[in-house]
């Protein structure tokens, strides 16, 4: 049985990273599709039949089709119109916990079943560990910077907000479950995260400095100076 479970481990260390192989691949083909389309795109505007080379993002496959055949259809208003949506979900603050088939939505997690306390945001534990540090509220992983030790706080992630993982110290997200992107990253790198805190991008700001309980799900304000960065001080293991 010894021998068994050796080689058994020996080939999941081998073979575990080819999990990522569909996802690379995947990417890899997108890239030139979209390229091309940016390339088609460009030809078309010049044509004027279209107002920017992107349209194209704003059709579905079938009107695609359509689109090529020149049916008619009034394509630069149904771009605008899908544009313009578009816009305003970029700028959406807050993003919904749970939508329903029928198009409801519900943004506030269920009442805890005590009172947390002054100063304490309650979530989902997702990462067990307990640390202290200075919060970074992050909305765009993309323009702002994050220091070592600093708590990320942010509405949500996705694989572009991995490399902030290399220097986070917690994790506390506004939506988010179990099995959500930012809880299996924080939980592979040993992170503390409390998810599903409602607000927690606007409840908390940058330079304060709190205590995240992944274990519990608590996120406590102790500090609320918005002076420096500062540093995690310590870390209770799992």
């Amino acid at each position: 049985m010894a021998r068994l479970v050796a080689a058994l481990v020996r080939r999941i260390r081998a073979l575990t990273g080819l999990r990522e192989s569909p996802k690379f691949a995947l990417v890899r083909m997108l890239a030139p599709l979209r390229a091309a389309l940016l390339a088609h795109g460009r030809r078309l505007a010049s044509a004027g039949r279209l107002d920017a080379p992107d349209d194209l993002f704003f059709l579905r496959l079938e009107e695609l089709e359509a689109f090529e055949a020149d049916t008619g259809t009034d394509w630069r208003a149904r771009v605008e119109s899908r544009r313009a949506a578009w816009e305003r979900e970029r700028h959406r603050r807050r993003i919904p916990r749970l939508l329903l088939s029928d198009g409801r939505a519900f943004y506030d997690p269920p009442a805890p079943a005590e009172d947390p306390g002054a100063g304490v945001l309650v979530g989902s534990p997702v990462s067990a560990g307990v640390i202290e540090g200075v919060v970074r509220v992050v909305l765009d992983p993309h323009q702002e910077p994050l220091v070592p030790g600093e708590i990320l706080v942010c509405p949500a992630t996705d694989p572009g907000w991995t490399p902030l993982f290399l220097v986070a110290a917690g994790l506390v997200m506004e939506v988010g479950g179990l099995m959500t992107h930012g809880s299996v990253v924080a939980r592979e790198y040993g992170i503390p995260a409390v998810v599903g805190v409602a607000g927690a991008t606007t409840r908390l700001r940058t330079g304060q400095r709190v205590r995240v309980d992944g274990g519990r799900g608590r996120v406590t304000v102790l500090e609320g100076s918005d002076e420096g960065s500062g540093t995690a001080s310590h870390r209770l293991t799992r």
